[in-house]
């Protein structure tokens, strides 16, 4: 009889234990993946649309004269794409590394206080990243909006001559 009870118990905890993916926090954990995977598409999206910009600028520069100032925006404009660039690989590898937590936490490899204590810090990664994307953001704009003016002055004075 002992053994019985020793078995039933021992049933009851094991089939009481919960399957870490189906937590309310890990379904959580999935949703924040969720979230950041549109976050780095919309970067992505525009990250592609400021280097067709800058195709389009060294186009319209191409009839330029050795004008220094054309040239001076095309390489800060590349340096910004070249930053941009490498936060878009670094929010992908992020992207990855949360993947990655999201699979150890569903096969029990950690516990649900360390992959809060993960899942937070890569938040905060995430979080950061999309304030660098808007800055950088806001100096392409800035810069494209320069070269603007500057093709129009262009303009206006190929036809004064």
């Amino acid at each position: 009889m002992k053994h019985v009870l020793i078995f039933a118990v021992m049933l009851a905890v094991i089939s009481c234990k919960q399957n870490p993916a189906e937590t309310a926090e890990h379904k959580a954990l999935v949703a924040a993946h969720d979230t950041m995977k549109t976050a780095h598409e919309a970067m992505t999206a525009e990250h592609d649309a400021m280097k067709d910009n800058h195709e389009q600028m060294i186009t319209a520069h191409k009839d330029m004269e050795n004008d220094t100032l054309h040239m001076a925006i095309e390489k800060e404009h590349s340096a910004i794409l070249a930053k941009h660039q490498g936060l878009i690989e670094k929010h992908n590898a992020l992207l990855k590394q949360h993947a990655e937590l999201e699979i150890r936490h569903a096969s029990g490899d950690m516990t649900l206080e360390e992959m809060k204590k993960e899942h937070k810090a890569m938040e905060s990664e995430h979080e950061n990243m999309a304030k660098e994307h808007l800055t950088l953001k806001t100096e392409h704009e800035k810069i494209a909006e320069e070269d603007k003016k500057m093709m129009m002055e262009d303009a206006e004075k190929t036809v004064e001559e």
